[in-house]
Protein backbone atom coordinates (compact mmCIF):
# COMPACT_ATOMS: atom_id res chain seq x y z
CA UNK A 1 0.00 0.00 0.00
CA UNK A 2 1.27 3.48 -0.85
CA UNK A 3 -1.34 5.26 1.27
CA UNK A 4 -2.80 4.31 4.62
CA UNK A 5 -6.48 3.28 4.46
CA UNK A 6 -7.70 6.13 6.65
CA UNK A 7 -6.14 8.79 4.41
CA UNK A 8 -7.28 6.98 1.28
CA UNK A 9 -10.88 6.87 2.50
CA UNK A 10 -10.84 10.56 3.43
CA UNK A 11 -9.45 11.45 0.00
CA UNK A 12 -12.17 9.37 -1.65
CA UNK A 13 -14.84 11.34 0.23
CA UNK A 14 -13.25 14.60 -0.88
CA UNK A 15 -13.12 13.71 -4.59
CA UNK A 16 -16.29 11.61 -4.76
CA UNK A 17 -17.10 8.92 -7.30
CA UNK A 18 -19.56 7.80 -9.94
CA UNK A 19 -21.51 4.75 -8.80
CA UNK A 20 -21.79 3.59 -12.43
CA UNK A 21 -25.16 2.00 -11.77
CA UNK A 22 -27.60 0.79 -14.41
CA UNK A 23 -31.28 1.46 -15.04
CA UNK A 24 -32.29 -1.11 -12.43
CA UNK A 25 -31.36 1.39 -9.71
CA UNK A 26 -33.57 4.25 -10.88
CA UNK A 27 -36.14 5.35 -8.28
CA UNK A 28 -39.58 4.84 -9.76
CA UNK A 29 -41.44 7.23 -7.45
CA UNK A 30 -39.34 10.36 -7.08
CA UNK A 31 -42.06 12.33 -5.31
CA UNK A 32 -42.15 9.86 -2.41
CA UNK A 33 -38.42 9.23 -2.08
CA UNK A 34 -37.08 9.00 1.45
CA UNK A 35 -33.60 10.05 2.59
CA UNK A 36 -31.37 7.64 4.50
CA UNK A 37 -27.72 7.25 5.49
CA UNK A 38 -25.45 4.30 6.26
CA UNK A 39 -22.21 4.11 8.22
CA UNK A 40 -19.36 2.46 6.30
CA UNK A 41 -17.06 1.93 9.26
CA UNK A 42 -13.49 0.73 8.75
CA UNK A 43 -10.80 0.07 11.32
CA UNK A 44 -7.83 -2.09 12.25
CA UNK A 45 -9.65 -4.03 14.93
CA UNK A 46 -10.11 -7.73 14.36
CA UNK A 47 -8.11 -10.08 16.55
CA UNK A 48 -8.39 -12.71 13.80
CA UNK A 49 -6.78 -11.61 10.52
CA UNK A 50 -8.09 -12.41 7.08
CA UNK A 51 -8.03 -16.01 5.88
CA UNK A 52 -7.24 -15.17 2.26
CA UNK A 53 -4.11 -16.34 0.52
CA UNK A 54 -1.95 -14.33 -1.83
CA UNK A 55 -0.91 -10.70 -1.93
CA UNK A 56 -3.61 -8.03 -1.63
CA UNK A 57 -3.35 -4.22 -1.49
CA UNK A 58 -4.63 -3.93 2.12
CA UNK A 59 -3.40 -5.23 5.45
CA UNK A 60 -5.01 -8.41 6.73
CA UNK A 61 -6.31 -6.77 9.90
CA UNK A 62 -8.37 -4.05 8.19
CA UNK A 63 -12.08 -4.59 8.87
CA UNK A 64 -15.47 -3.17 7.92
CA UNK A 65 -18.52 -3.33 10.21
CA UNK A 66 -21.65 -5.07 8.92
CA UNK A 67 -24.88 -6.47 10.34
CA UNK A 68 -27.56 -8.95 9.36
CA UNK A 69 -31.10 -7.64 9.26
CA UNK A 70 -33.91 -9.61 10.89
CA UNK A 71 -35.77 -11.94 8.54
CA UNK A 72 -39.10 -10.51 9.73
CA UNK A 73 -38.47 -6.98 8.46
CA UNK A 74 -40.65 -5.69 5.66
CA UNK A 75 -37.74 -4.47 3.51
CA UNK A 76 -34.46 -6.27 2.77
CA UNK A 77 -35.21 -9.07 5.28
CA UNK A 78 -32.25 -11.20 6.33
CA UNK A 79 -29.78 -9.26 4.23
CA UNK A 80 -26.30 -8.23 5.33
CA UNK A 81 -26.06 -4.45 5.42
CA UNK A 82 -24.29 -1.44 6.83
CA UNK A 83 -25.65 0.11 10.03
CA UNK A 84 -27.95 2.98 9.10
CA UNK A 85 -31.45 4.11 8.42
CA UNK A 86 -33.80 6.91 7.58
CA UNK A 87 -33.01 10.54 8.34
CA UNK A 88 -35.14 12.00 11.13
CA UNK A 89 -36.26 15.62 11.29
CA UNK A 90 -33.95 16.10 14.28
CA UNK A 91 -30.83 14.88 12.44
CA UNK A 92 -28.37 17.60 11.42
CA UNK A 93 -27.61 15.70 8.22
CA UNK A 94 -26.60 12.28 6.89
CA UNK A 95 -23.52 11.95 9.11
CA UNK A 96 -25.58 12.54 12.24
CA UNK A 97 -28.25 10.13 11.02
CA UNK A 98 -25.74 7.38 10.20
CA UNK A 99 -24.11 7.70 13.62
CA UNK A 100 -27.43 7.73 15.47
CA UNK A 101 -28.70 4.68 13.63
CA UNK A 102 -25.43 2.80 14.14
CA UNK A 103 -25.57 3.43 17.88
CA UNK A 104 -29.20 2.27 18.02
CA UNK A 105 -28.47 -0.90 16.02
CA UNK A 106 -25.04 -1.97 17.29
CA UNK A 107 -24.44 -0.15 20.59
CA UNK A 108 -21.09 1.25 19.44
CA UNK A 109 -19.58 4.28 21.16
CA UNK A 110 -19.70 7.18 18.66
CA UNK A 111 -16.91 8.99 20.53
CA UNK A 112 -14.52 6.38 19.16
CA UNK A 113 -15.40 7.11 15.52
CA UNK A 114 -14.06 9.65 13.09
CA UNK A 115 -16.46 10.42 10.23
CA UNK A 116 -14.37 10.96 7.10
CA UNK A 117 -17.02 12.64 4.97
CA UNK A 118 -19.79 11.45 2.69
CA UNK A 119 -20.07 9.81 -0.71
CA UNK A 120 -22.65 10.71 -3.37
CA UNK A 121 -26.20 9.53 -2.78
CA UNK A 122 -27.08 6.12 -4.19
CA UNK A 123 -30.68 5.08 -4.96
CA UNK A 124 -32.16 2.05 -3.22
CA UNK A 125 -35.19 1.30 -5.45
CA UNK A 126 -36.54 -1.69 -3.48
CA UNK A 127 -37.58 0.62 -0.63
CA UNK A 128 -37.56 3.93 -2.56
CA UNK A 129 -34.73 5.48 -0.54
CA UNK A 130 -31.92 7.79 -1.56
CA UNK A 131 -29.01 6.74 0.63
CA UNK A 132 -25.88 8.66 1.61
CA UNK A 133 -22.90 6.42 2.49
CA UNK A 134 -20.82 7.86 5.35
CA UNK A 135 -17.29 6.37 5.47
CA UNK A 136 -15.74 6.50 8.94
CA UNK A 137 -12.69 5.29 10.83
CA UNK A 138 -12.83 3.48 14.16
CA UNK A 139 -10.22 5.29 16.29
CA UNK A 140 -11.11 3.65 19.62
CA UNK A 141 -12.91 0.31 19.37
CA UNK A 142 -15.99 -0.42 21.44
CA UNK A 143 -18.13 -3.50 21.94
CA UNK A 144 -20.87 -4.07 19.35
CA UNK A 145 -23.85 -6.40 19.35
CA UNK A 146 -27.38 -6.60 17.98
CA UNK A 147 -29.33 -4.21 20.23
CA UNK A 148 -32.87 -4.92 19.02
CA UNK A 149 -33.34 -8.42 17.61
CA UNK A 150 -36.57 -7.34 15.97
CA UNK A 151 -34.39 -5.39 13.53
CA UNK A 152 -30.87 -6.87 13.71
CA UNK A 153 -29.85 -10.45 14.47
CA UNK A 154 -26.07 -10.21 14.18
CA UNK A 155 -23.31 -7.58 14.12
CA UNK A 156 -19.83 -8.49 12.95
CA UNK A 157 -16.57 -7.18 11.51
CA UNK A 158 -15.32 -8.75 8.30
CA UNK A 159 -11.75 -8.47 6.99
CA UNK A 160 -11.52 -6.32 3.88
CA UNK A 161 -8.84 -8.64 2.50
CA UNK A 162 -11.36 -11.50 2.52
CA UNK A 163 -13.81 -9.34 0.58
CA UNK A 164 -11.11 -8.57 -1.98
CA UNK A 165 -9.99 -12.18 -2.36
CA UNK A 166 -11.05 -13.29 -5.88
CA UNK A 167 -12.30 -16.64 -4.56
CA UNK A 168 -14.91 -14.73 -2.53
CA UNK A 169 -16.07 -12.47 -5.38
CA UNK A 170 -19.30 -13.43 -7.15
CA UNK A 171 -22.16 -11.71 -8.96
CA UNK A 172 -25.93 -11.70 -8.75
CA UNK A 173 -28.47 -11.31 -11.54
CA UNK A 174 -31.93 -9.84 -11.39
CA UNK A 175 -34.57 -9.16 -14.02
CA UNK A 176 -36.31 -5.82 -14.50
CA UNK A 177 -38.88 -5.94 -17.28
CA UNK A 178 -37.28 -7.78 -20.16
CA UNK A 179 -33.70 -7.01 -19.14
CA UNK A 180 -31.29 -8.91 -16.91
CA UNK A 181 -28.89 -6.90 -14.78
CA UNK A 182 -25.76 -8.17 -13.08
CA UNK A 183 -24.28 -6.74 -9.87
CA UNK A 184 -21.20 -7.52 -7.75
CA UNK A 185 -21.46 -9.59 -4.58
CA UNK A 186 -19.22 -11.21 -1.97
CA UNK A 187 -19.50 -14.70 -0.50
CA UNK A 188 -17.27 -15.02 2.57
CA UNK A 189 -17.56 -18.02 4.91
CA UNK A 190 -21.23 -18.48 4.08
CA UNK A 191 -22.05 -14.77 4.40
CA UNK A 192 -23.48 -13.48 1.11
CA UNK A 193 -23.19 -9.71 0.75
CA UNK A 194 -25.15 -8.45 -2.23
CA UNK A 195 -27.40 -5.65 -3.44
CA UNK A 196 -26.83 -2.10 -2.24
CA UNK A 197 -24.13 -3.04 0.29
CA UNK A 198 -22.06 -4.97 -2.25
CA UNK A 199 -22.38 -2.21 -4.85
CA UNK A 200 -21.07 0.38 -2.37
CA UNK A 201 -18.15 -1.78 -1.25
CA UNK A 202 -17.22 -2.89 -4.76
CA UNK A 203 -17.16 0.64 -6.20
CA UNK A 204 -15.26 1.98 -3.19
CA UNK A 205 -12.66 -0.76 -3.58
CA UNK A 206 -12.29 0.04 -7.28
CA UNK A 207 -11.86 3.77 -6.66
CA UNK A 208 -9.38 3.10 -3.85
CA UNK A 209 -7.36 0.82 -6.19
CA UNK A 210 -7.85 -2.05 -3.76
CA UNK A 211 -9.68 -4.38 -6.15
CA UNK A 212 -7.97 -7.27 -7.89
CA UNK A 213 -9.31 -9.14 -10.95
CA UNK A 214 -12.14 -11.60 -10.26
CA UNK A 215 -14.53 -13.79 -12.24
CA UNK A 216 -17.79 -11.89 -12.74
CA UNK A 217 -19.27 -14.92 -14.51
CA UNK A 218 -19.61 -16.77 -11.18
CA UNK A 219 -23.30 -16.19 -10.47
CA UNK A 220 -25.10 -16.83 -7.19
CA UNK A 221 -28.81 -16.57 -6.42
CA UNK A 222 -29.61 -14.85 -3.10
CA UNK A 223 -32.32 -16.24 -0.86
CA UNK A 224 -35.07 -13.63 -0.71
Amino acid sequence: MTEDPRSALRALCERGLDWETDLSRVLMNGSAVRRAAVLVLFGVLDSEPAHCSGALPVSRDLDVLLLRRASTLGSHPGQIAFPGGRLDATDAGPIAAALREAVEETGLNPDGLEPLGTLPDLPLPASNHLVTPVPAWWTHPSEVAAVDHRETVDVFRIPVADLLDPVNRVATEHVVGDRTFRAPAFDVDGKLIWGFTAIVLSRMFEELSWSVPWDSEQIVVPEV
